[in-house]
């Protein structure tokens, strides 16, 4: 064989190998971008889990707050039919999941506001777990959400870089949504005792 057949048998060696590790480079950060999707959506799990128990611990002692416990309980059960495809998330869809979540987180502010008016819940000790669970979980869900921002960010750089990019649109992959803030989380809320 000629130098210059080699040397071009080498090369595209090169090139297929270069190839095959950008692919699998970007098959590893899109797997990373669906874990830490999966995390996010468990968190959330585990807080509408937790709100059937502190309903009915509220319930107990707060029986005419029936509307604030109708609404934390409407507000779950349509968090929890929002379903996001974690391996195509459009803005729309995160949107809705957003919505939806921060909608519990509304209906749950509102429930532990009305628990200040019963002195008898606020030393219940199911009731004292059950909010420090439900406040574990928030942080964990805002830990989720960071990771899945990270993981997502860092997939995206990936796919948007020269020469990856190459492979990136060969083989379809595409820029993820990042979790935003709600709008109007900018304001702070007002406290009002009147």
């Amino acid at each position: 064989m000629k130098k210059s057949t080699l040397i071009l048998l080498a090369i595209a060696a090169v090139v297929v190998i270069w190839g095959i590790s950008a692919y699998n480079s970007l098959v590893n950060k899109d797997e990373t971008v669906q874990t830490a999707w999966s995390q996010v959506e468990s968190d959330y799990q585990r807080r509408a889990d937790l709100i059937p128990n502190l309903v009915n611990t509220v319930k107990g002692y707060a029986k005419h707050e029936s509307q604030t416990l109708k609404e934390v309980v409407d507000a779950r059960a349509r968090a929890t039919q929002v379903t996001v495809d974690p391996s195509n998330i459009t803005p729309e869809q995160l949107a809705a999941f957003q919505k939806a979540q921060g909608e519990v987180g509304s209906a749950l502010s509102r429930l532990l506001a009305v628990t200040e008016n019963y002195p008898d819940l606020k030393a219940n000790q199911n009731f004292l777990e059950l909010q420090a669970q439900l406040e574990g979980t928030e942080n964990r869900i805002n830990e989720s959400r960071k990771a899945f921002n990270e993981a997502t960010k860092t997939y995206n750089v990936s796919i948007r870089r020269f020469p990856s990019n190459i492979i990136a649109g060969v083989f379809g992959f595409s820029t993820r949504t990042l979790f935003q803030a709600e709008p109007g989380s900018e304001k702070a809320p007002t406290v009002s005792f009147e």
